[in-house]
């Protein structure tokens, strides 16, 4: 039997390495040490210059407080700060740099150069470093103010770790990454990124703003898409601020920016939360951009845990974490922006975890029939057995004799905050049903049967909707949470709202006797009532009477979807009849109600343009309502959703036959 080997202390270059392994482990590490040292020094304008991914040169110059000529001689060795004296200040700790570690791995990897000059210095001093040791005195040169640190040959002694790394230009791309990230997170400190032969890539200026670098350094069609985010929590003591996209914009990968006490870091747990809180809203395997900015008690963060600082742990995780997202997703739903005319809010709902479908074309002979689902909505719909399939040109608004222009953009968005108005949209919130909230975000439209009435699927069952009345609550909610911020449907030439009322109390739905009084005393009384009220319907839902009674607009509730005129003069009557004027919340809500009810009337003569009331069911209500639709628990009740078929049921039944 051999004998075990003798156990030995290992060099201290050895050690070094191996600690210098850990630290940098790529070219953009190295970066990300240097930016927060430049940081840490004040520094307000850095500049970075590449050559060959970083592993030729990687050099960083900035504008910060210097180094002293005195602290060349220990500045890269090993655990040498001057940011922490003892390790009880790790629980209050507010720098990006604590261990004195970077400089030190660096230097025991890499050739190191470090040229450096403090206000209080006649000139910059120049010092070249071999495995942390100063080689000969610092020499004097002209420089600026600042520093200029220079990494050569990184890796040249480590070729394993050097061939073990990606291309140059992937490892220059993380590089791209680190200085993009930092320099979003700092916009007062002006940032540059080069080739060493090429212009920049990289510039943002001092003094600018996080949405502007955004736009600098991620483009434009996410930039326009972000809104600001904010939040203070005293119970949990934390504060979050952050840009975010908004649901108009989606991406194949998610890019999520998180500093936490203005430290670069990952958190799976919070990446997958603010991933799950945009699947609902955003098409399958699409994901935002996040900005997130965490300010949390030093006390309760552990930044010691990762050699590569990458990772932090801190208390009540979980709890900040669903704060954090439960802010974020009331944010989205408040910050909608329609792309093409008008703001039009995210409807809030549960957050709804896809349902684990088998794939029927991956091994059919594994599967049971009764257990393939449909999921091209392509596929076998209702259309094939009754002919053609319907016109799937692109949608416009229904323009009749009496329309003109169907849209009136509006530029900025009103964030409203009125009590009445929120109250409802919490009520709207409150009353959600998970299980229907699910299968409207997850179905398969199968087939309109009539302008009332149509079939979907989720999973294995067929069901039956009352398109009338979820249409109605769907327009409900879309009243709610776009409150002032509808656009305009035109009338070509004004209407007067005391005909519409006279033509409406010609119709027997309308209900009127004799003892309700003389018809023209009713129409004017409906005229002076919504003239009355004509400033408010007009500021709040776009709806515009003017002084002498003339109905001058509606408005643009969904797109691609106007209402049919002919039910007008009978909504005209029940706007002034049904609506409770006297309180403002009452007030608010029936206008809604009645609003929606008149916009859900279809009926199998309504036109739009080319598009009939069945594409326009498809493409623009049940479309809306996969992607908005917060069914309320009324449904379960009043049959707007009835289960006619349930494909495991209904092979039970052929077996018994």
């Amino acid at each position: 039997m051999e004998e075990p080997k003798e156990i030995k202390k290992l060099d201290e270059a050895v050690i070094n390495r191996i600690a210098a392994g850990e630290i940098i482990q790529r070219p953009a590490n190295a970066l990300k040490e240097m930016i927060e040292n430049s940081l840490d020094a004040k520094s307000t304008n850095i500049q970075i210059m590449v050559k060959n991914g970083g592993l030729k040169l990687l050099q960083i110059q900035d504008n910060g407080t210097g180094i002293r000529k005195d602290d060349f001689p220990i500045v890269c060795e090993r655990f040498t700060t001057s940011k922490l004296r003892e390790f009880d200040d790790l629980q209050n700790i507010s720098t990006y740099g604590f261990r004195g570690e970077a400089l030190a791995s660096i230097s025991h990897i890499a050739h190191l150069t470090i040229v450096s000059k403090t206000c209080n210095e006649l000139c910059a001093y120049k010092a070249q470093f071999v495995d942390g040791k100063l080689q000969g005195s610092p020499l004097p040169t002209a420089g600026n103010q600042g520093t200029i640190i220079t990494v050569e040959d990184l890796f040249f002694n480590m070729s394993v770790r050097k061939k073990a790394l990606r291309s140059p230009a992937e490892e220059y791309q993380k590089i791209s990454e680190v200085v993009g990230k930092y320099a979003i997170h700092n916009s007062k400190v002006g940032f540059g990124l080069r080739k060493s032969t090429e212009n920049n890539d990289i510039r943002t200026p001092p003094d600018s703003t996080c949405v502007e670098n955004i736009r600098i350094i991620y483009g434009n069609s996410i930039a326009r898409e972000v809104v600001d985010f904010e939040l203070q929590n005293d119970i949990l003591n934390f504060k979050a601020r952050g840009h975010m996209t908004n649901v108009n914009y989606s991406s194949k990968k998610l890019t999520f920016l998180l500093f936490i006490n203005n430290r670069l870091v990952d958190c799976n747990n919070l990446k997958k939360c603010i991933d799950q809180v945009y699947a609902t809203y955003l098409p399958k395997n699409s994901h935002p951009f996040v900005y997130l900015s965490l300010e949390l008690d030093p006390v309760s963060v552990d930044v010691n845990v990762h050699p590569t600082k990458h990772e932090v742990h801190f208390l009540n995780e979980e709890q900040i974490i669903e704060a954090v997202c439960g802010a974020l997703e009331t944010k989205l739903l408040k910050s909608n922006n329609s792309r093409v005319y008008y703001t039009q809010a995210k409807l809030p709902g549960v957050q709804v975890e896809n349902l684990p479908l088998k794939d029927p074309d991956k091994d059919k002979s594994k599967i049971n029939p009764k257990e393939l689902v449909r999921t091209d909505a392509n596929e076998q719909k209702i259309e094939k057995f009754f002919g053609a399939p319907l016109d799937q040109s692109t949608s416009k608004s229904k323009q009749t004799e009496v329309l003109s222009a169907p849209f009136i953009s509006k530029v900025n968005r009103v964030e409203t905050e009125l009590a009445s108005i929120l109250e409802l949209r919490k009520d709207v919130e409150k009353n959600c049903h998970r299980v229907l909230r699910d299968l409207f975000s997850q179905h398969v439209f199968v087939g309109a049967i009539n302008p009332f009435q149509a079939l979907i699927q989720y999973s294995t069952k067929l069901f039956l909707c009352n398109t009338k009345k979820i249409m109605s609550e769907l327009l409900y909610q879309f009243i709610l949470y776009n409150f002032q911020n509808f656009g305009f449907i035109n009338f070509a030439k004004p209407l007067p709202v005391y005909d519409l009322a006279l033509q409406a109390l010609e119709l027997s739905e309308v209900g009127w006797t004799p003892e309700d009084g003389e018809k023209t005393d009713l129409a004017q009384k409906i005229t002076d009532i919504l003239t009355k009220n004509g400033e408010m319907l007009n500021e709040y839902f776009s709806l515009n009477i003017d002084e002498g009674g003339q109905l001058v607009s509606l408005p643009l509730i969904l797109d691609n979807y106007t209402p049919d005129i002919a039910g007008l003069p009978v909504y005209i009557v029940r706007l002034a009849t049904e609506v409770n004027w006297e309180t403002e919340k009452e007030c608010f809500d029936t206008v809604a109600k009645e609003t929606a009810l008149y916009y859900s009337k279809m009926s199998e003569n309504s036109k739009w343009e080319t598009n009939d009331w069945k594409w326009v069911t498809e493409h623009v209500v049940y479309a809306a309502v996969k992607e908005y639709f917060i069914p309320p628990k009324k449904f379960t009740e009043n049959v707007a959703v009835l289960e006619i078929a349930n494909l495991p049921n209904l092979y039970k039944v052929f077996e018994r036959c």
